[in-house]
């Protein structure tokens, strides 16, 4: 596992090689440029974790660099953090527009240094989980429940997570693989490293290569999910959907230990531990030539099956109290509490949807219930509602007592949660009647968090 990559760009030696031994003492794992040029190959050579950017150089100035990097399609590849020596109120600002973390004057201070750096990596560290729970909330963090089931699960997890093995997860849609996988990550010596969620459903034709290796456009450069996830995790999920073609380019940079960005000529080394996840038996898709053998045995090193919530009912009432305090405290949504017959009603209920079922369960009471108390009818009547009708008024998706941009975010998420409904997750058939390009429609799910296996 890589340690934490630091980029120093300055054109005084003397400060490289200081702030370079100072890194390297505290565990960074450090690269240096001295000047812009320099500092462009070492962007195509490696993504870093953090830049320490030299304002006056040369060839370049660290403000047209720091431009240069924020048009990017993907923005900043990582937190920067300005130096200069003779910087001025209108530079600090506008590199601060510009999307740098913080800007320290020269001479530099080794302790200021040091807690900036700190401060930026767990700044970026929190914007990325914070985007990561408003795409897929609510995200937990480790399994809920107290069963014999749920214990076993998570110390068998534990025991994986010792060993920088690949792991494939099945079990039944909604069970909870993604919560497993990201526990087994935050066990494990990688923890502190990027955790990536790849949704195999978007590895279509020839965006597999784009979004697994990266491209590069003369000075442009845009990472793909293995070096996003470098030194850390990268979850396929759904990976019996990937097609032959992307199975091969995966394979390959597999078998090689390495891969090359598209438009690239340089080979990048891979150092991500790769979880697999999966609702079919991949050895009869193996059988029926829909999987790659050779990939297969690839990512199934260590096998991890994740029951069905009917074989863990007792931990229903957990998982209930659980997503009654998220969505109450997350969402605003007002804290109601089920009666003591509706929790009996729903341990002994069948859950085919899984814990996802239960998730949507209590959401939905909870936006189209009233009272303080949820009844066993109520909940009767709430499992068998049928997805909202084109009719249904806006009053009972979204509420109008919110800022505009949030409640455009919630219609949004009710008309495409309705739409995949209808259209039983075809995304083809769902961007036809919706009017929008494909490819901006996968966008537009993950951004508002919408699973497209969840209709499969």
């Amino acid at each position: 596992m890589s340690a934490t990559h630091v980029l120093v760009v300055d054109d005084e030696p003397d400060i490289r090689g200081l702030v370079q031994e100072i890194l390297e003492d505290e565990g960074y794992a450090v690269a240096s440029a001295e000047n812009g040029e320099s500092a462009r190959h070492a962007l195509r050579e490696r993504r870093p974790d953090l830049i320490l950017l030299d304002i006056w150089m040369p060839d370049l100035d660290g403000i047209t660099l720091l431009r240069e990097w924020s048009e990017e399609e993907d923005g900043l590849p990582c937190p920067v953090i300005m130096m200069s020596g003779h910087g001025t109120v209108e530079t600090a600002v506008e590199a601060t527009r510009l999307g740098a973390y913080d800007f320290l004057e020269k001479p530099l201070s080794m302790a200021k240094l040091l807690l900036t750096v700190e401060r930026a990596l767990e700044a970026d560290k929190l914007q990325k989980e914070n985007i990561g729970l408003k795409r897929r909330a609510p995200q937990v963090h480790e399994p809920i429940g107290r069963s014999a089931t749920l214990q076993r699960l998570r110390e068998q997890v534990k025991r994986i997570a010792l060993h920088d093995t690949w792991v494939l997860i099945t079990g039944d849609a909604g069970s909870g693989r993604e919560t497993f996988a990201r526990y087994l990550h935050s066990q494990s010596a990688r923890r502190e490293r990027p955790f990536v969620d790849l949704s195999v459903s978007t590895l279509a034709g020839g965006n597999a290569a784009r979004e697994l290796f990266g491209t590069e456009d003369g000075e442009h450069t845009h990472y793909g999910n293995l070096e996003k996830a470098a030194g850390g995790t990268l979850l396929l999920d759904e990976v019996a959907d990937m097609e032959l073609d992307a199975q091969a380019k995966l394979l390959g940079a597999l078998d090689t230990g390495s891969f090359i960005r598209v438009g690239g000529t340089e080979p990048v080394r891979i150092d991500v531990r790769i979880i697999a996840a999966t609702q079919r038996n991949l050895e009869e898709e193996v059988r029926a030539g829909r999987f790659r053998e050779d990939l297969f045995y690839h990512l199934n090193v260590v096998p991890l099956n994740i029951p069905p919530l009917r074989d863990h009912a007792e931990d229903v009432t957990d998982l209930l109290n659980f997503y009654l305090d998220y969505f109450a405290t997350h969402e605003k949504l007002p804290y109601r509490r089920f009666s003591v017959g509706a929790q009996n009603y729903l341990r002994n209920y069948s859950w085919p949807g899984n814990v996802r079922e239960l998730k949507n369960l209590v959401q939905r009471v909870l936006i189209l219930g009233a009272g303080d108390e949820i009844g066993q009818k109520e909940v009767e009547s709430a499992l068998g509602a049928p997805p909202p009708s084109q009719g249904q008024a806006l009053e009972g998706l979204v509420s109008f007592d919110q800022p505009l941009r949030q409640a455009r975010e919630q219609f949004e998420k009710a008309y495409l949660d309705y739409q995949l409904e209808k259209h039983t997750g075809n995304v083809s058939k769902m961007a036809k009647e919706a009017g929008m390009e494909r490819t901006h429609l996968y966008r537009k799910l993950r951004s508002l968090g919408i699973e497209i296996k969840e209709r499969r």
